[in-house]
């Protein structure tokens, strides 16, 4: 059989399996297993045990749980929203208030969470009703909160661009790199929209009659400083070349735990909940790993990777044509699938051809993160929509209509950077690499 026909069945399968509601990581492994059985019957299904150990034996990995767990820990003890009180009081005199809080605290909390969902549960939560009874205009609320959220998955540590790197085996370090100075440079996008939006329609943006003094804004800031600490010590000892990323990861959550003992309210209570949360997060992407390393073993064994690249490169399709179908492919993939199973189903199918079409693969990383973000909020399934619907209490049609603005900003920064790849590219050259 051809790897033409196999491709095709493959993606038969997974669509009918998906629609059907099948599981992901069910709908991966069992695809993959049906074509390995194509391809070299029952006896190429005896390399399984191995190939399934191989991939989920791995110490970057173990960066995954611990980074979930910091982030569970801060949220579950009340830090985080000490945190989002603090930069609130900073922000309040911005052109848009509390949305710039929304944005600047996403961006700040994205830098110890590393997870989109996480981190707009943990600001909405905390900022939206304090929006609501402030009279801010619910679609500019929700909006800044549901992208802002998304900051998430790019600013490190980020668990897209570990699992990427896993698959790619690039350094998660400069991996890590790469995703800063875009994730920084988006947040600060938002953030001057928000103050332009604010100046033309300062209706929709309520005026904030607590004016805040200088002791206040003093105060508000060290309340951050713990926070800024903690994330210089989590990034600090990746990108000084002292720690990797799973040792940085320990070092996170001991300074997480610390952090909600002096200043939050953590208790043994909060601990088990918090490790309960983490085991589950954790066991679902490590399952989705697992079963896509069946899916990319595969595809590799098949040749259908080397395969399509190839092909690609006998249609002469240069890097931008490559790049826009590969553009409109993520979109259409956000609308349908969560941010996890968009890598571990493309990127072994892909990531031959980058290699052939010379496509810099750091900045690739970052790219796909981009891509991903934009999925989550994409309707009708983007994550970052219901979780702030369900905070907010309001139609998802609102929260849509709030992300439209940033949706467009999306597209035009991944343009931007398909043009100036250098802004991703130029930190990972100027650090030391674990």
């Amino acid at each position: 059989m051809t790897w033409g026909s196999l491709l095709a069945i493959a993606i038969v399968l997974i669509t009918i399996m998906l629609l059907s509601g099948i599981w992901i990581p069910f709908a991966i492994g069992i695809v993959g297993l049906v074509i390995i059985y194509l391809t070299g019957g029952m006896a190429d299904l005896n390399a399984l045990g191995l190939t399934v150990w191989g991939g989920v034996d791995s110490f970057i990995l173990t960066a995954l749980p611990l980074f979930i767990f910091m982030a569970e820990v801060l949220i579950r003890s009340g830090v985080a929203d000490r945190f989002y009180e603090g930069l609130s009081r900073m922000t309040r005199r911005l052109p848009g208030g509390l949305l710039q809080s929304n944005v600047a605290g996403c961006a700040m909390l994205a830098a110890i969470s590393g997870s989109s969902v996480a981190t707009a549960a943990a600001i909405g939560s905390v900022a939206i009703p304090q929006l609501k009874e402030r009279n801010y205009d619910i679609r500019m609320a929700t909006g800044s909160v549901a992208a802002g959220g998304t900051l998430g998955i790019l600013i490190p540590p980020s668990a897209a661009l570990i699992l990427y790197g896993t698959f790619t085996e690039i350094s998660i370090v400069h991996l890590f790199m790469a995703g800063l100075i875009p994730g920084l440079l988006l947040a600060l996008i938002f953030m001057v929209y928000i103050a332009g939006h604010a100046l033309i329609q300062p209706s929709r943006v309520p005026h904030n009659n607590l004016e805040a003094m200088r002791g206040q804004v003093l105060a508000s800031f060290i309340k951050l400083v713990p926070f800024l600490l903690l994330i210089f010590m989590v990034l600090g000892s990746m990108y000084a070349g002292l720690a990797t990323p799973t040792e940085a990861a320990a070092i996170g959550t001991t300074g997480a735990v610390i952090l909600s003992v002096i200043f939050g309210t953590f208790s043994i209570k909060t601990f088990w909940q918090s490790a309960l949360a983490s085991i589950s997060t954790s066991c679902t992407i490590l399952l989705i790993v697992a079963m896509a390393f069946i899916f990319s073993y595969a595809i590799s064994n098949a040749q259908i990777g080397s395969s399509l690249a190839a092909k690609l490169v006998e249609m002469h399709l240069d890097k931008v044509q490559f790049l826009i179908a590969i553009y409109i492919m993520y979109t259409i993939l956000g609308m349908l699938m969560d941010s996890i199973s968009m890598i571990m189903i493309t990127v072994p199918l892909l990531y031959p051809s980058i290699v052939g079409l010379s496509i810099n693969p750091i900045w690739f990383g970052v790219i796909l993160v981009l891509q991903i973000e934009l999925g989550q909020i994409t309707p009708p399934f983007g994550l970052n929509l219901f979780v702030i619907q369900s905070v907010a209490q309001c139609k998802i049609e609102e929260v849509i209509k709030g992300c439209v603005p940033y949706y467009i900003i999306f597209i035009l920064f991944i343009i931007a950077l398909t043009v100036y790849p250098e802004v991703a590219l130029w930190l990972p050259k100027h650090v030391i690499a674990y």
